[in-house]
């Protein structure tokens, strides 16, 4: 009997745990897809209850004890969801959704494809570098947009003086010249007026960057053969903003920025503000400036009019003035100096009605003036340059097809000021009309084309088709090719002519010359899954090809002593691949970014392009507690390069380390940039000669050294 007592007390005993412990299935999927999210972590707050999603996205938590509880679901991209439970209670499946976190980004459409579409649903491949990428490399260099260029896979910022640290940048190895540097569309950095556009450009009021690679002409006009690269600013919003940024370097440098946005009823305005400086710095004690004493003021006002509910009026300008002056120290000595001096001026103004049928009429204009003096012992470079850019466009968006057709007229007018020698005065006019559509072929597969005209009145018409074509073959892997035609005009303003202060060049020849023209194609795959269910990862491969003919090149005459530009007989062509790949564990995220690149100009001399490595690979670690503090780690490798008298240049590795803390309304930051000193120096001398009449070596690798920078960012 006794025995019977006991099995009867421990049933009772089990039925009571067993009415005290619960077991609940959870199912997580994507919010905009309803596709199962293998991988999701999940756990009860205030217990060591947990798991992770299975494929099917369903995850089992076992002896949960009655009770309230909050369940937490995180994974890696995406917003963190909490829902509260009662156990018992609770339905057999709970279902949870989590959002996007990129989906801000996603919703923004990609303006450099003139057509109104997600990033993700674009056929053409835009690379978009945004929000706190934006913020880092702001940590990094605050005075320009070079940083955020450089670090970036397929572009090289390449430096033009080892003086002034003039530079200008390559997409897919080809020259400065042939990307289109624009700001909200406008091109307010061509011919004269992108002279130190790379310097002097600041990013605090960057919303993003969209950068596309390969022919982009059908887009706006000619000058985008390698591609563009588009500086998206902050527009007004009814929170406002107000921040200001204050950084100091190792070298001397002092970078004070301050930015003000806000949204009214009927008026919105932003307003930046900068002031860049620098002293002149020797970091391998040579003698000579590594960085230049600076100068610098910025200003960008910017107003929206609200004129109705569906018309509303845009008005902004710039305006920067600098002096930069290398050379040897001490620089009131006035041994060997380069000295520039330069103001940069630009208004824009647009128009958008938005008619009863939904669509966009725009009419928008720019006018630009830049001006600079260059000076070196014996010789003083002076121009000027007056551009204009406007246009008409209708677009349509929201159907079957979205599409957008318009006019242009572009003119820029160069006036040398040179007191001695041969001016070279000039001014060019193009007209132009294009069309441009992009549709949903199937549920697969997108499409996007467009067709240009344009009119060069000193030159020619150009006919300017474009395609591209975006399939997705799963959820994890999707395809683009495209490509298209490009022309560029022939110009004075040129990588070869900077490095020779523009000294001993006679005019540009409009009737001997050619214009370049060009034909070049893109296709790349995009792979994401999530792997070991915790690691997400992100693996884009780009393959490209661009060929140029009749490029303009400088030849030297060595019975009058002078360099003329003449149309070479035979073609550049560029071809590679592009390797990105990011993976996301919790807070740490790595990126690996590896370019290589092949550029040949084939001709009656056949050779391997200068300057530019085959090879370049980048390695960024970072650690992110959002809102609270980020760490990174990058290491930078470019390999060798041909150089113009036919050596090689040496491979190298840079490294940088970076730590930034939030607080509540500010953050710290600390940026250790090329800690380890590599510099050209370590290599070979930097001049040979003497300091009164040096004579300086092509520069391929980094010649400031080692820069410590940190300060402080305030979001008032």
């Amino acid at each position: 009997m006794r025995f019977f007592s006991i099995i009867f007390l421990v049933l009772i005993f089990a039925h009571i745990i067993s009415g005290q412990s619960s077991t609940i299935v959870i199912k997580v999927t994507e919010m905009e897809t309803g596709e199962a999210l293998p991988g999701a972590n999940i756990i009860l707050e205030g217990t060591e209850i947990g798991g992770s999603t299975d494929s099917e996205g369903l995850a089992e938590l076992k002896n949960i004890p009655d009770g309230s509880y909050r369940i937490v679901v995180s994974f890696v991209g995406y917003r963190e969801s909490a829902l509260e439970i009662e156990v018992p209670g609770v339905k057999a499946v709970i279902s949870i959704e989590l959002e996007e976190e990129a989906e801000e980004l996603e919703e923004v459409a990609v303006t450099s494809t003139r057509t109104s579409r997600l990033i993700k649903n674009t056929p053409t491949r835009v690379e978009v570098i945004a929000g706190e990428e934006i913020g880092e490399k702001i940590n990094m260099d605050p005075s320009g947009i070079q940083m955020i260029l450089n670090e970036s896979t397929g572009i090289q910022v390449q430096q033009t003086s080892a003086l002034s640290a003039n530079s200008s940048f390559r997409i897919q190895g080809l020259e400065g010249r042939y990307t289109q540097l624009l700001r909200n569309g406008f091109p307010l950095y061509s011919g004269f007026a992108g002279s130190l556009s790379l310097l002097q450009v600041p990013p605090l009021d960057l919303k993003q960057v969209e950068i596309i690679k390969g022919s982009s002409s059908t887009l706006f006009g000619g000058g985008a053969i390698a591609g563009l690269i588009n500086l998206i600013t902050k527009s007004p919003d009814p929170e406002g903003e107000l921040s200001f940024l204050a950084n100091v370097t190792s070298a001397g440098g002092i970078d004070l920025s301050g930015f003000y946005s806000k949204q009214f009823d009927s008026f919105g305005m932003t307003l930046l503000f900068t002031r860049n400086t620098q002293k002149g710095y020797d970091n391998n004690d040579d003698g000579f400036t590594d960085l230049p004493e600076t100068g610098r003021y910025t200003v960008t006002p910017e107003f929206v009019f609200n004129i109705s509910d569906n018309s509303r009026f845009f008005a902004g300008g710039s305006f920067t003035t600098e002096i930069r002056e290398g050379g040897f120290l001490p620089l009131g000595q006035k041994i060997y100096s380069e000295k520039n001096k330069s103001s940069r001026f630009s208004a824009q103004l647009k128009y958008e009605l938005i008619t009863s049928n939904g669509n966009t009429l725009a009419i928008r204009n720019s006018t630009g003036y830049f001006n600079r003096e260059l000076t070196i012992p014996s010789y003083k470079f002076l121009g000027s340059q007056v551009s204009t850019f406007t246009e008409a466009t209708y677009n349509s968006s929201g159907g079957s097809i979205d599409w957008i057709a318009g006019m242009s007229v572009q003119t820029e007018s160069f006036k040398d000021d040179e007191l001695q020698g041969i001016r070279r005065d000039f001014s060019d006019l193009t007209a132009g009309t294009f069309i441009q559509a992009a549709a949903d072929l199937s549920e697969t597969h997108s499409a996007e084309a467009g067709l240009r005209m344009d009119y060069a009145a000193d030159y020619d018409v150009y006919i300017l088709p474009r395609f591209s074509l975006l399939s997705r073959w799963s959820s994890k892997i999707t395809t683009r090719i495209g490509g298209g035609f490009g022309y560029k005009l022939p110009t004075l303003f040129t990588e070869d002519a900077e490095e020779l202060f523009f000294r001993n060049i006679i005019p540009i020849d409009k009737k001997k010359l050619k214009s370049e023209k060009s034909l070049g194609f893109n296709f790349d795959i995009n792979y994401n899954d999530v792997f070991i269910d915790r690691i997400a990862a992100s693996v884009n491969n780009m393959f490209f090809y661009t060929r140029i003919n009749d490029p303009l090149i400088l030849m030297f005459d060595n019975s009058l002593n002078t360099w003329e530009f003449t149309s070479f007989s035979g073609y550049y062509h560029t071809m590679g691949l592009e390797t990105n790949i990011k993976l996301s564990y919790d807070h740490f995220k790595l990126f690996t970014g590896y370019t290589f690149t092949y550029v040949r100009s084939e001709g009656p001399e056949s050779r391997e392009m200068p300057l530019t490595p085959r090879h370049k690979l980048g390695l960024v670690l970072f650690y992110e507690v959002h809102g609270d503090y980020r760490i990174g780690l990058e290491a930078y490798y470019t390999g060798e390069q041909s150089l113009t008298d036919g050596s090689r240049g040496r491979s190298y590795w840079i490294n940088g380390f970076m730590i930034e803390k939030h607080f509540k309304e500010f953050s710290l930051f600390l940026n250790l940039e090329n800690f380890l000193d590599v510099k050209q120096q370590n290599y070979g001398r930097m001049y040979t000669g003497s300091p009164g009449n040096p004579v300086f070596a092509e520069i391929y690798a980094p010649t400031d050294g080692r820069i410590i920078n940190g300060g402080i960012k305030l979001k008032l």
